[in-house]
């Protein structure tokens, strides 16, 4: 193990001889884009440094144990024991780390939450789930922003799309994607019947202009009036944008800036993330069937998780997760089920590295 990532630690020498040159600390680019690979390596260095000093302990006290003193004999024995713990430690930690990560893990992320079946109830749901998202974003350290939304008359979302930026926050988000369904009372409902509706939501890497390669040509952009349930500025400017990627049909709106050409630099944020998306899931389908084994498949039509209000229930179908602390839940209380989502596709990934 310790040869294995040995390119590893000297990449990362490599990297902080790197950062000490002054053309590279100018470029504030270049410089952030090693500090981030250095940052992902650094766990895998670290990890290798104990266990070498492990190998070592245990070196020592094996020429110590073959002099045969009783007393360091002793002392040599239980140095070796120590060390194999370690190094059995270590060695299982490294082998974790050196899994190959999602490329996109470190990328803010694009969230989308649409309403589907349950009309204004499903509107209504949406915005508990934006609500959801953003108490835990405020609670995590994570920055959220509105790119567009289009709201209904009694508060709830059609449709929400938002920038949730901070370090490795589509590693969080990730599994997010596809039908969540509620079991309710809703708001609209005089007699007391339980519904079902469902929400669906999409969570997509932001791309930079680099990796999105977006030919003007194959535009077409139109301006209009901004509409919505609210805001002062609707219906009194053309600001709201409508971009239409040809070759795609993909089409893209904002209006929630008064700014036309804000509209437009945040309507080209969805684009870009949404062609990558689309691009990614054709090299998925050429592929067969490897999303279909990964946790979070990413298909929109999934139902991953159902929200029971009457039995304070949360179930995520995809890994038999099951607590019942909905109320928490909806305010943000994610991490215990991102923490089993995440362990559930580790699990996986070590199988498939050992099969």
């Amino acid at each position: 193990m310790l040869e294995k990532t040995r390119p590893l630690f000297e990449r990362c020498e490599e990297i902080t001889e790197l950062l000490s040159r002054p053309e590279i600390a100018a470029s504030a680019k270049e410089s952030l884009a090693l500090i981030r690979e250095q940052k992902r390596l650094l766990p895998v260095v670290e990890a290798r440094a104990a266990l070498q000093a492990a190998v070592t302990a245990k070196a020592e006290a094996e020429e110590i144990l073959a002099m045969g003193d009783g007393e360091l004999a002793e002392l040599a024995r239980e140095e070796i024991a120590t060390s194999d713990r370690i190094i059995e430690a270590k060695t299982a930690e490294i082998r974790t780390l050196l899994i190959p990560r999602d490329e996109n893990d470190d990328k803010n992320v694009i969230l989308e939450i649409r309403g589907g079946a349950g009309g204004e109830e499903a509107a209504l749901f949406s915005a508990v789930l934006y609500r959801m998202y953003q108490m835990y974003c405020a609670q995590n350290g994570f920055k959220t922003e509105i790119l567009s939304a289009n709201e209904t008359e009694l508060g709830g979302f059609k449709e929400v799309t938002c920038l949730i930026s901070g370090d490795g926050a589509y590693s969080r988000f990730k599994f997010e994607s596809g039908v969540h369904r509620v079991q309710r009372v809703p708001e609209t409902e005089s007699q007391g019947r339980i519904h079902t509706s469902a929400v669906t939501v999409a969570v997509l890497p932001e791309m930079e202009e680099v990796e999105v390669e977006i030919n003007e040509d194959d535009l077409e952009i139109d301006t209009h009036r901004a509409s919505g349930a609210g805001g002062q500025h609707v219906n009194k400017t053309d600001s709201a944008i409508r971009i239409l990627h040809k070759p795609t049909g993909i089409v893209v709106e904002c209006q929630d800036e008064r700014s036309q050409h804000k509209n437009r630099e945040k309507a080209m944020r969805v684009l870009r993330a949404k062609l990558y998306e689309a691009e990614q899931k054709k090299q998925a389908d050429e592929i067969a069937s490897s999303r279909k084994s990964q946790v979070g498949s990413g298909d929109r039509s999934e139902r991953i998780r159902t929200y029971n209000y009457p039995q304070g229930r949360i179930t995520d179908h995809r890994i038999g997760f099951t607590a019942h602390n909905l109320e928490q839940v909806l305010n943000g209380r994610l991490s215990d089920l991102f923490e089993a989502l995440t362990a559930a596709d580790l699990e996986r990934r070590m199988q498939e590295s050992v099969g």
